[in-house]
């Protein structure tokens, strides 16, 4: 302890001088906003200053500060020798000998189990990627845009056909969205930044959005998934209370925004239909502004350049925003019914500091595989492998899937599997579920 007080400031002023040695407990005081200090295989890093330029973004690696972020470090980054040369002049010293590896009581056994089975994946080929599969992939997403402008350039914009082409368009919208969030997750090329490039080019020039943005809230939900204050995706603007912490907390303290115990009914209007057009919108927007991130915006709007210039002489300008709007509306509707029967019905609540195989087990399960289930999802039916393993190209899913399960069941972690009606009616039981709890609290509690 005396010589971790002594090094903290050597650590703070960012000298790189790395002769200190702290327990679990200093470690765990250095959780602030503008002190924060976590642990790599049992190596103390000052990240206060480097959390800014971090860039994955500063608020995932802040969501470890004072905590051992081991598990996450090796998830998140391919290159694991690369990254740590930006480590160095971090470090400020490791662990006493007398410290255990792991914080907050984790199972070491459960963290030494899974550390060799990613090292089996590994070993296996696991991760590596088959450039044809991705190769097809965007092949077949250029093919359904082609044909839905086809479609009407040769057979005009009659009601029916304009109808046809808005599913097409959102269908390819979406299959898109599965791509770009591949190449986000780098897990297509050997070289990070050959990723980085098809992600925007994938996401922006296809779809329109920000890959900035999108790696900035999705690697929070990864990071810290179903945590409250920590994944953005339980973050629902007071308007739905999920799982059973929060709406007895608000009931408790009698939190009304919405009328909670009819969330169930009101979500077909405000979630599915609203996400994508309204509320992704205005973030990205707001996101790319803010920052000041006009590469992005470049990407950005070279599709809806390139929209506009298809759908212009066939609709109007009014014509084709009204139809943008519509494909965003459908294309809605199925990423809010995909993404959230993985995630709504399982366990949201504060942080517990779980190991990461716990962690992501508490709040992902799977869906069925089927040939239509890999496609309709993203291969995100394997939402339980996807989490484990981000990094992991997407058609390895399935064979990593049994040494995943095989490990649960050896140390009791359920791995829940769902048919994919099960899944779709589990998101609104859920919210049902959650809705009658905060109502019991709010009126008896």
């Amino acid at each position: 302890m005396g010589g971790g007080g002594h090094l903290t400031e050597a650590g703070e002023s960012g000298s790189g001088r790395a002769g200190g040695v702290y327990t679990w407990e200093e470690v765990q005081s250095h959780c602030n906003r503008n002190d924060q200090w976590l642990v790599i295989d049992r190596k103390v890093y000052n990240i206060t200053q480097w959390a800014k330029r971090h860039p994955g973004g500063s608020r995932v690696i802040s969501h470890y500060a004072g905590e051992d972020a081991s598990e996450a470090f090796t998830a998140f980054h391919p290159n694991v020798k690369y990254v740590q040369k930006f480590l160095k002049p971090l470090l400020i010293g490791e662990l006493a000998a007398t410290e255990p590896s792991q914080d907050h009581d984790k199972n070491a056994t459960i963290i030494k189990d899974f550390h060799t089975l990613r090292a089996k994946a590994e070993s296996e080929g696991l991760f590596q990627a088959r450039p044809l599969f991705f190769c097809l992939h965007l092949g077949h997403i250029l093919l359904l845009e082609a044909l839905a402008w086809l479609i009407i350039w040769v057979w005009g914009t009659s009601w029916t056909l304009t109808f046809l082409s808005s599913f097409i368009l959102a269908t390819a919208q979406l299959q898109a969205g599965w791509l770009q969030h591949d190449f986000g997750h780098l897990s297509v090329f050997k070289k990070s930044s050959w990723n980085h490039v098809l992600h925007k080019f994938s996401i922006g020039h296809l779809k329109g959005a920000s890959a900035n943005w999108w790696n900035h809230r999705h690697f929070q939900h990864h990071a810290k998934p179903n945590i409250f204050s920590k994944d953005p995706d339980v973050n629902m603007l007071h308007v739905f209370v999920v799982g059973a912490t929060q709406p007895v907390e608000y009931g408790i303290k009698k939190i009304k925004y919405m009328p909670y115990h009819y969330q169930h009914q009101y979500f077909f209007l405000v979630g599915p239909p609203l996400l994508i057009p309204v509320y992704f919108h205005l973030q990205i927007i707001h996101a790319m502004i803010s920052r000041h991130d006009w590469v992005d915006l470049a990407w950005s709007l070279s599709y809806y350049f390139r929209y506009l210039c298809c759908s212009i002489p066939m609709f109007g300008l009014f014509g084709s925003v009204v139809l943008i709007i519509f494909v965003r509306f459908l294309e809605s509707h199925w990423f809010v019914w995909v993404t959230q029967m993985n995630h709504l019905p399982m366990d949201i609540d504060h942080d517990k500091h779980r190991d990461w195989l716990s962690m992501q087990l508490k709040a992902t399960c799977n869906i069925k595989q089927s040939l239509f289930n890999d496609w309709f999802s993203g291969h995100l039916n394997f939402q339980i492998e996807h989490h484990l393993f981000p990094t992991m190209p997407r058609h390895n899913y399935h064979r990593v899937a049994p040494l995943v399960r095989a490990l649960c069941e050896k140390h009791g972690i359920p791995y829940n599997v769902k048919t994919m009606w099960q899944g779709l009616a589990d998101v609104f039981k859920s919210l049902k579920n959650s809705g009658d709890l905060w109502l019991d609290a709010y009126l008896h509690k």
